[in-house]
């Protein structure tokens, strides 16, 4: 199991979630629940749980099993949201995928790409991480400014890729690798070095997602 820091950017903090946070995760999950639903993963084969406290106990679960590093999101020392570091592999892959949320509240205050941008630094120069990923529907107009703004490279179109929402929805794939970001993703970002253009998903791939995928 890698162990879970505690890393901090001005107002925002990710740290470890624990237990005791259920009654403040419940609690943002039901006032956001208009927010966050069009983005919420779903079960195809069983309706949606909101036993917060068993839901914490198997990201933790994971994050012992080493597959997973699982983050509250603080704003000014308040819970506003999750980021959750999933399917880490190591050896010849080495690599994870990034999934958050974060109430409407804290939404235009930068919150998000710092909090990826701290976590994905941690995966790449404390873990030892090569490649990083976040697929985001293509819909999601917030969370493609975040990849956008911290230059996560544009991979392509993975279509019906996750349930999301009650329906198996497309997804655009964005990824980094530390190769690309010797100086840290945080720090590229707040020096204004990122490259135009990284995160830009191209035209054909945006009409391509409104299309309906010929099933049977």
């Amino acid at each position: 199991m890698s162990s879970i820091p505690t890393l901090r950017e001005g107002e925002v903090t990710i740290r470890p979630i624990r237990v005791r946070d259920a009654r403040a995760l419940e609690r943002e999950l039901i006032a956001n629940r208009r927010w966050l639903r069009p983005w919420e993963a779903t079960n195809p084969h069983g309706p949606l749980s909101f036993d917060t406290r068993a839901g914490i106990r198997s990201l933790l679960s994971n994050a012992r099993a080493g597959s997973g590093l699982p983050f509250a999101v603080e704003l000014e020392g308040d819970f506003v949201g999750q980021l959750n570091i999933s399917g880490i592999s190591y050896g010849s892959l080495s690599s994870a995928t990034i999934g958050y949320w974060v109430a409407e509240r804290a939404a235009g205050r930068s919150v998000t790409p710092t909090a990826v941008a701290l976590a994905t630094d941690h995966c790449f120069f404390g873990v030892g991480l090569h490649r990083m990923e976040i697929c985001i529907r293509p819909e999601n107009a917030a969370s493609l400014r975040v990849v956008e703004k911290l230059g996560f490279r544009y991979e392509g179109l993975r279509r019906r890729f996750i349930h999301i929402n009650g329906d198996w929805r497309d997804h655009f794939c964005f990824a980094l690798t530390v190769e690309e970001v010797p100086q840290g993703v945080l720090r590229r970002w707040l020096d204004g070095k990122v490259p135009a253009g990284a995160g830009r998903v191209p035209d054909a791939d945006r009409h391509l997602a409104q299309a309906p995928l010929r099933l049977g």
